[in-house]
């Protein structure tokens, strides 16, 4: 979407208000204005809003036959009109007017994600040319180019590492909560940061074809392609309309009394069944927020109630998204683990890498033991810390990294080692004065609410699914502890898109990364982690997790089914009233004015009905209490 047409909706968006300003105080003023004014204020807001629904009706009937709740809409505005219900047609017309600007600013709001999508990408780049740097657009890159790339900027193409060292945050991508070692020869993506060391690289794609310029792309496509979700209100409203009509001509042929034709079309006026969905689904919303989850789309909970898939992601959703230690293990006999921690988050005190500051908070949290000051401290990007600790020299880092200082490691200490990297752990080797001295194990832990969420899905007759960019191990892992069969790892946002297109059942997507925003749009309904998840991941949702956890998810698949029970109980007590009341205004034991009170005492039932909604917990809730 271009900025001139984000002018223009806005432009759309003020005026639409306005009117609804305008009309809304005109409706006061009908309510409360004296008897004998020449005309009725309410004609302002039937003049503002009800105009363009009769006008949207009208042409949608001629140009495609298209008759849906709108025609409803707009037979009630003349009916009323034609029987002096001046003050009801224009409170039906604002009625449906603000419903339809609320909708109006959710879609408008979820599209801006795609916009700051978009200003993730570099805007300038460094070549080297004839061994210059020289910084240009980075729009101009072309296969071949060769880059630098400094610590802290945002690489901005596709290409292989030609030298340097480094760590590459690539959270945009794969949503990796660790920053990925990157080596001579290995492949980098533009839109990842560059966290460490600098290197040069050789460009394999151009600025268009990148991977971030391919993930704006897919969030559109996945945007343009959503499906629309056609209301039940509109469903049936063919036949409505058509029986209604049938009706009233059929009684002014019949009886020749245009009194008792003109009463149908008023006790037809489909007041209640106007509110059916919409005062169900402001109570629902309402519920919602209580419990901490935010509806951004106005059909959402209507596409949650078919949901039959849940596919979660894993880092910052299931996981809390923050590598902890979970193990220590000690080789030397002259080091506890307890001292080998310590000598580790001694080490560590200086290090910029996220994995160096978990070791330091993890043991903060664990342990009151103060940290030996440090004498003297070298970090080396991608690979490690070296740190001397009083009397003791001390190496953290990658095997590697300790092999290259000429330390050397045994078979039976790697297989202990192998056996916590195949439950999804990262390891910290540690050296101590030229020896191996052990290993520390970090992983990414299991939300508290998380086993327990899952459980009350299944129970719900919704399969779980595991859609992760990190490893095989590391998803089987959290996959087996929390009873997730399904799993699908190492996805890229175009991997996950394809397995919504592959899904014939309907799929909800919860994610929190801007690697999931692809699939959060194309999902039959997106939920996006909002106390921690990225302001691109919330755009492109449904519906937002506010709290920092995912234990009210069951309550809202729950009680979006509920909504649909209430909507389909509205709809028909509101069809069964309306064609009662047409059978007994065709036999005249109803005129205008009973007609009236009858639709508005059906309008007051839903209502009551619908209001029932915002507190309501389910069973399974209230077992739970």
């Amino acid at each position: 979407m271009t900025t001139k047409d984000m002018l223009s909706l806005w432009h759309d968006f003020k005026t639409d208000l306005i009117c609804l300003i305008l009309s809304g105080i005109a409706l006061l003023f009908s309510m409360f204005a004296p008897a004998g004014l020449p005309v009725d204020p309410a004609w302002v807001a039937i003049l503002l809003c009800g105009v363009p629904i009769i006008k949207e009706a009208v042409v949608g009937l001629v140009t495609a036959f298209d008759i849906k709740a709108d025609v409803l809409v707009a037979t009630a505005l003349v009916a009323s009109v034609i029987i002096g219900e001046d003050f009801a047609a224009g409170e039906v017309a604002f009625i449906m007017q603000l419903g339809a600007l609320l909708e109006e600013a959710t879609t408008a709001r979820a599209r801006a994600g795609i916009e700051k999508l978009m200003d993730l990408s570099p805007q300038t780049a460094r070549f080297l040319v004839d061994g210059r740097e020289v910084t240009a657009p980075a729009d101009s890159v072309r296969a071949g180019d060769r880059l630098r790339v400094l610590p802290g900027e945002t690489i901005p193409a596709d290409g292989i590492i030609l030298s340097g060292e480094t760590s590459v945050d690539q959270a945009l991508l794969t949503g990796e909560s660790l920053p990925v070692d990157k080596h001579e020869g290995d492949e980098v993506c533009s839109g990842t940061v560059n966290r460490f060391g600098a290197f040069d690289m050789e460009a394999t794609q151009s600025g268009e074809n990148s991977s971030l310029q391919r993930m704006i792309r897919l969030v559109q496509s996945a945007d343009a392609g959503k499906a629309q979700v056609v209301r039940l209100a509109d469903r049936w409203a063919t036949w409505i309309v058509a029986g209604a009509f049938s009706a009233a001509l059929a009684t002014w042929f019949v009886t020749g009394e245009i009194i008792r034709a003109v009463t149908i079309l008023v006790v037809f006026c489909p007041c209640s069944l106007v509110l059916a969905t919409p005062t169900a689904i402001v109570a629902a919303i309402g519920n919602l927020t209580r419990h901490g989850i935010l509806v951004r789309e106005g059909d959402a909970l209507e596409r949650l109630a078919d949901v039959t898939t849940c596919a979660f992601d894993k880092t910052g959703t299931l996981t809390c998204g923050t590598p902890q230690v979970t193990a220590v293990r000690s080789f030397s006999p002259r080091l506890s683990e307890e001292k080998l921690y310590l000598l580790a988050a001694g080490a560590e005190q200086r290090s910029e890498h996220p994995l160096g500051r978990a070791v330091i908070r993890s043991f903060n949290g664990q342990s009151s033991a103060p940290l030996p000051a440090v004498d003297e401290f070298h970090m080396f990007p991608g690979r490690g810390v070296r740190a001397l600790l009083g009397k003791d020299d001390v190496l953290a880092g990658s095997a590697l990294f300790l092999e290259g200082e000429g330390i050397l490691l045994q078979q039976e200490e790697r297989d202990l080692a192998a056996a916590f990297v195949r439950e999804g752990c990262t390891i910290i080797w540690v050296a101590v004065n030229g020896e191996a001295a052990g290993f520390i194990a970090l992983s990414d832990l299991p939300r508290p609410d998380a086993a327990e969420t899952v459980r009350a899905l299944k129970d719900a007759g919704i399969t779980p699914v595991l859609l992760t960019g990190d490893h095989e191990n590391a998803a089987r892992h959290i996959a087996g502890r929390l009873g997730i069969d399904d799993v699908h790892a190492e996805c890229l946002p175009e991997d996950k898109l394809r397995f919504m297109d592959a899904r014939r059942d309907k799929v909800c997507m919860i994610g929190d990364g801007i690697n999931d925003a692809p699939a959060l749009k194309k999902a039959h309904v997106g939920m996006a982690m909002g106390g921690m998840g990225s302001d691109i991941a919330v755009d492109a949702a449904d519906l937002v997790l506010v709290r920092d956890g995912i234990g009210e998810v069951p309550h809202a698949f729950r009680l979006a089914r509920r909504m649909m029970a209430a909507i389909r109980f509205n709809l028909s007590f509101s069809m069964l009233l309306n064609f009662t009341a047409i059978l007994l205004a065709a036999l005249g034991l109803l005129n205008p004015v009973t007609g009236a009170l009858v639709h508005n005492a059906g309008s007051v039932a839903v209502i009551l009905h619908s209001a029932l909604l915002l507190k309501w917990e389910g069973k399974a809730a209230r077992k739970r209490r």
